[in-house]
């Protein structure tokens, strides 16, 4: 499965149950209704840089109303100012609410290749900024164009030393982002949950980052695979997961499927959103076949089954 975590693994690299609606069942819904579904803009990597204003126009149609900015081949923000961006997006009826960004310099990992743009040859990215190296830079940029969250896409967690590096880079974007108005969080993939040295990176960003200033955006699909149960992490840190990356995955949990075409049980994770403090979700698919038929299948599933 060629993902987002093998993409960016060397920089450190949601499915919702189907519900019968009946009156129990609108009790559950309750806290989702009316919702607006966000969306990832990763999923679209490699195809976004071709016709910006084109791309979000047809994700907009499909119905999505808030959206989570990533990594552009043409740098900055798809190739623009922050302003500018935003302008485009809330023209389209857009809301621009997260930006990801990664927290050390990018590489790629021993043995991976850059996957293929539209014209079928490898993506030829600019430099990427980190928060490591540019966090002020990246910090003053999203508080230019309005955005409410900023997110370390992946951050080195393979030895502890760079768990520690990692977690003093968290804590000072932290202290900046609130200075300028705007929520942090880490974005985890699995990886942060295979021990080092007999501890759990995840367990320790966590524990020594600081609650207010570091949230977490959970990749639900993520942590399933890594074997933890969501439910019980919001249990244990109520409030601390204000965003969610939402996709699937089929039962081998190797591939990543649309909301709804895959095998994991998202209903009681969604029953939980208001002790994990969830404000925005995102759907996502990391490199898909076809991204138009991914995020419309998310759709249509989030929208006839769990009514959002």
């Amino acid at each position: 499965m060629y993902s987002r975590r093998n993409f960016i693994k060397g920089a450190g690299a949601l499915a919702l149950g189907s519900v019968a609606l009946s009156g129990k069942a609108a009790s559950f819904l309750t806290p989702m209704e009316h919702h607006p579904v966000g969306l990832q803009l990763f999923t679209f990597f490699g195809i976004i840089d071709e016709d910006v204003k084109g791309t979000l126009t047809k994700i907009a149609g499909v119905g999505y109303k808030e959206i989570e900015s990533a990594f552009s081949k043409k740098g900055g923000y798809y190739g623009m100012k922050p302003k500018e961006f935003k302008a485009m997006a809330n023209g389209l009826g857009l809301s621009w609410v997260s930006h990801h960004v990664l927290g050390a310099q990018f590489k790629l990992p021993p043995g991976a290749k850059m996957p293929l743009g539209a014209d079928g040859k490898p993506i030829v990215l600019p430099p990427v900024l980190n928060l490591r190296d540019n966090m002020q830079q990246v910090v003053d940029e999203v508080a230019e164009g309005g955005v409410k969250y900023l997110v370390c896409a992946n951050s080195p967690t393979a030895t502890l030393e760079e768990v520690k590096s990692t977690i003093a880079v968290l804590n000072k974007t932290g202290e900046a982002a609130k200075k300028a108005g705007i929520q942090f969080a880490y974005h985890n993939h699995d990886m942060e949950f295979k021990a080092v040295d007999g501890k759990v990176p995840y367990d320790l960003l966590l524990s020594e980052t600081d609650a207010q200033n570091v949230k977490m955006e959970l990749d639900l699909a993520w942590a399933v695979k890594a074997g933890k149960n969501p439910v019980e992490m919001f249990k244990a840190h109520p409030g601390r997961f204000p965003l969610w990356h939402v996709k699937d995955l089929d039962a081998s949990r190797q591939n990543i499927q649309p909301v709804g075409g895959g095998t994991i049980d998202f209903k009681p994770i969604f029953a939980a959103a208001k002790s994990a403090g969830m404000k925005h979700f995102f759907v996502e698919h990391d490199m898909p076949k076809d991204a138009y038929a991914s995020i419309t299948a998310s759709m249509g599933y989030l929208k006839n089954k769990l009514m959002v």
